[in-house]
């Protein structure tokens, strides 16, 4: 078969795909969106760091791994968390996604995790629904929605928030506003989380931003959706999860 009929049968047929996942944690995806034929462009919306006070995490993890029910809500949780402290325990784990499942058990921890890929899926884990006394560390970043934070207080938990790692805003080079002023308009655009939105919208000069709005949005959920469309995409598409294979499942489609 020829190269040309390679391509075109390939599921992602030379569509440019942007991915929008924090710095130095796309290569995995890179190598998926190759594979089926894509062209990836790499587009941080998120660079991770580690706690401000590392010794005192720790030990506050130290601490955690104790208690009763662990949940850690990233694979970046742990493995910010895997570089403070063994991540030894006989607690009951949970984690928010299977990437995060598929993290910890790296680590050799068998966690929970939901089909459905967000907090409100683990919230509806048999695990998670009497937890009044118990005592829940939730592992994680500071930020985010806080509904797992609310809901394990209304349930009657007895909390401990860790916060093993930092979003902050990416450095953006001139060759990622280049890229995006570029941008045709069939590309895909993957949406994971609405903190990266904000920055690419914060930091992109208006014009690669009118570009970037003016492909189409593969959200991760609803709720990302909804975020995609009041930040200036009009075409928007929802994956089935966060996984990797649903969102790029999503993105060829035609």
């Amino acid at each position: 078969m020829s190269r040309a009929r390679t391509q075109l049968s390939s599921p992602l047929a030379g569509r440019v795909v942007v991915i929008t996942r924090p710095a130095g944690t796309a290569t995995a995806l890179v190598r998926r969106v190759r594979a089926l034929g894509g062209e990836p462009l790499v587009l941080p919306g998120l660079s991770l760091r580690g706690a401000e006070d590392p010794p005192a995490v720790a030990a506050a993890l130290r601490a955690a791994l104790r208690d009763e029910v662990l949940v850690f809500t990233s694979p970046a949780a742990v493995r910010f968390a895997a570089k403070l402290a063994p991540l030894r325990t006989r607690a009951t784990v949970l984690a928010v996604g299977q990437g995060t499942a598929r993290a910890l058990r790296r680590h050799g921890i068998a966690a929970l995790a939901p089909q459905r890929q967000d907090s409100e899926g683990l919230l509806q884990q048999p695990a998670l629904r009497e937890l009044g006394g118990r005592r829940v560390a939730l592992i994680g970043a500071p930020g985010g929605r806080g509904l797992l934070r609310e809901q394990f207080a209304a349930r009657g938990a007895e909390l401990r928030e860790l916060h093993v790692y930092r979003r902050v805003a990416p450095r953006l080079l001139r060759r990622h506003v280049d890229a995006v002023t570029a941008l045709p308009r069939s590309a895909r655009v993957l949406l994971s989380s609405a903190e990266a939105l904000e920055h690419l919208h914060a930091l992109l000069p208006p014009p690669a931003w009118a570009r970037l709005c003016a492909a189409t949005a593969v959200a991760s959920s609803e709720r990302l959706a909804a975020a995609a469309r009041a930040a200036g995409f009009t075409r928007v598409r929802i994956a089935a999860s966060a996984l990797a294979a649903d969102l790029l499942a999503e993105a060829a489609r035609r």
